[in-house]
């Protein structure tokens, strides 16, 4: 077995990787196909939380922007968030792991309050735990929440995945000339108005010096590989 170069990982996935090609939803083959990768992580010794958005189901802002009351639109997004834990919690435990899913919202019939010790106290048992409803107020993106519940948790690195291999200095979608980085220091995205998270999240990583790491997770054995070490997608951090 490889040592590990990260122990404690958290990894934030958007609501719209688990829709794979529907429209709306859960695709159960794409949740399961996740759940192995993260099993496969923690079967070589990673400590691994897990925050999900509730982009497949609802998203606050745009709720908002069709004329709902931005407060209630954020909290109808938070609860979406917990659908899709208790979905990566069913999907982890149907392969042999043990997961718990924390809320920052009081929802006790269904799953656990977020209680940063207990949350802690999971990770050292070997439990996947999985952090639902954000940070717990309207507002915040679920990448404020992954960056706080990293940089509360002492995670060694914040993971997030999207649908292109790393940063780039502009849209790859859009321009064939658009140059990858492998690296950049906060300051440095902050120059280039690189797109990293959203700036709540940015300023909480940044100011607490947390490592994010952005990566393409539709390749299989990525998330290994980048806790054995590989420099895989772009790595933003605090110096050169």
């Amino acid at each position: 077995m490889s040592q590990l170069a990260c122990r404690r990982v958290l990894l934030k996935l958007s609501g719209e990787a688990l829709m794979g090609d529907e429209d709306y939803g859960i695709d159960p083959k794409v949740i399961g196909r996740l759940a192995d990768e993260v099993m496969e992580a923690r079967e070589a010794g990673a400590e691994i939380a897990l925050v999900l958005g509730g982009g497949n189901i609802f998203r606050g802002a745009g709720l908002a922007a069709g004329g709902m009351d931005r407060v209630t639109g954020d909290q109808m997004g938070m609860l979406a968030t917990v659908i899709n834990a208790l979905a990566m919690q069913d999907a982890l435990e149907k392969r042999g792991g043990r997961a718990r899913v924390m809320s920052a919202i009081k929802i006790n019939d269904v799953c656990e309050d977020y209680i940063r010790r207990r949350a802690i106290r999971h990770l050292e048992k070997g439990r996947i735990t999985i952090f639902a409803a954000g940070v717990g107020a309207p507002f915040f993106t679920t990448d404020s929440g992954a960056a706080l519940r990293a940089i509360e948790i002492g995670a060694d690195l914040l993971l997030k995945a999207t649908k292109v291999d790393g940063v780039y200095d502009k849209d790859p979608k859009k321009h064939t000339d658009a140059v990858r980085f492998d690296s950049l220091t906060y300051d440095e995205v902050i120059s280039r108005d690189l797109q990293v998270m959203d700036t709540a999240a940015f300023a909480l990583a940044r100011d607490s010096d947390l490592p994010l790491r952005i990566f393409d997770m539709s390749q299989p054995g990525v998330l290994l590989k980048i806790l054995r070490g590989e420099n895989i997608g772009t790595l933003v951090r605090g110096r050169g």
